[in-house]
């Protein structure tokens, strides 16, 4: 009885050893399963990193690259300038460079000045519009000018020297871009929502802001999508007088310059946060049509580094500022010119004070107000 107990301990023995033995062959082959799984995993996900950077590369040669005018190469001796290395500022320029039937406009004054921020500090998107009509003193001319005739003084480093002497803000570099890269930007991501006023409607069916005729039928008051053509012509709308006896104003009860700039960086917002949604395909075909109506002083790693940095961010809300802000700037007599409150019509200082803290200490949450310390 003993020897027949001992020898099915034995069996019962060999048989749970065999079973743990299965069961580590099977976890064996599990586990390099899903080492095998994750390997093709990663090298698929390598592979297609490496085929997204060099089609975005190949895209993005379609800039134009002007060194020349690159924002390093401007003379700031002398200039104190803030910076973060955290934050970092770009200018964007739009310019009134398109395609008619008889060849292409050439570009004049500069029509939109914003100060683009991404935020990596504080994790937050800025927009900031700089109205051109800001009397300011330019040392390059050696005269006191409007800001957008700045570039008068050597293009887009007129306008850079004018911001710094000015503003006291360091900027990384700088983005122009022409009306048809806008429009076919807007027209490649199937357009975007806007809310007109009674007003803008009014405008923009009487005026030929909207260059293509059929666009300007079927405007109606309230929110509505916006083709490419027809939020440019949202985006141009200043004064409304001469058309149609009265102001033009947005939803949010803005006027003349203000009302444009803050229609502008409305649209902006909205293409920026469409944009974020799209797949890497739209990514490359909105960049194939427009890039070559884009002149820049970044290069493609900087580009591909700011884009990443972009959508790592986490948050597709762009805070917005306009400078000279509310309250903080007055209109000369004749209209033509915004003048500071300060003690000197041209000193800006308190405005510089402003757009300071809105750029590095505004955290993005609740409304900005002047001298936040969040």
């Amino acid at each position: 009885m003993g020897v027949y107990m001992e020898e099915n301990r034995r069996n019962s023995d060999r048989n749970s050893f065999k079973k743990r033995s299965r069961k580590k062959r099977k976890k064996k082959v599990l586990k390099n399963v899903l080492l095998s799984i994750c390997l093709i995993i990663s090298i698929a996900a390598g592979y297609f990193a490496a085929r997204a950077q060099v089609m975005f590369n190949q895209s993005l040669n379609h800039v134009k690259r002007n060194y020349d005018s690159a924002l390093a190469t401007v003379d700031l001796s002398g200039i104190h300038v803030d910076s973060d290395n955290d934050i970092v500022n770009l200018l964007f320029i739009g310019n009134d460079h398109r395609k008619e039937w008889n060849g292409f406009v050439e570009e004049g004054l500069p029509d939109v000045m914003m100060i683009g921020t991404l935020d990596k500090k504080h994790k937050s998107l800025k927009l900031t519009s700089l109205l051109r009509d800001m009397k300011i003193y330019s040392s390059s001319s050696g005269k006191y000018r409007k800001l957008n005739e700045c570039f008068n003084d050597g293009g887009i480093k007129g306008i850079y020297k004018a911001i710094a002497e000015n503003f006291n803000i360091k900027l990384d570099g700088y983005v122009m871009v022409g009306f048809d890269a806008f429009t076919q930007a807007i027209n490649t991501i199937g357009g975007v929502e806007v809310e007109l006023t009674q007003t803008e409607v009014d405008y923009l069916s009487k005026t030929n802001f909207i260059r293509k005729k059929k666009y300007r039928k079927g405007l109606k008051v309230g929110k509505q999508k916006l083709n490419g053509y027809q939020a440019l012509g949202y985006c141009r709308i200043r004064k409304g007088y001469d058309v149609i006896g009265k102001p033009v104003v947005t939803a949010n009860g803005l006027t003349d310059d203000y009302g444009r700039t803050w229609r502008q960086r409305t649209v902006i917002s909205a293409v920026f946060a469409k944009m974020k949604k799209q797949p890497l395909s739209k990514w490359l075909e909105v960049g194939n049509k427009v890039l070559s109506n884009i002149e820049t002083d970044l290069d493609n790693d900087k580009v591909m580094s700011l884009m990443k940095d972009t959508v790592f961010l986490g948050t597709a809300d762009v805070k917005q500022l306009q400078i000279p802000m509310e309250g903080y700037f007055t209109t000369s007599s004749d209209g033509a010119y915004l003048l500071s409150t300060n003690s000197s019509e041209t000193d800006w200082s308190t405005n510089a004070d402003i757009l300071k803290n809105f750029i590095f200490k505004y955290n993005g949450k609740g409304e900005f107000k002047y001298g936040n310390k969040k």
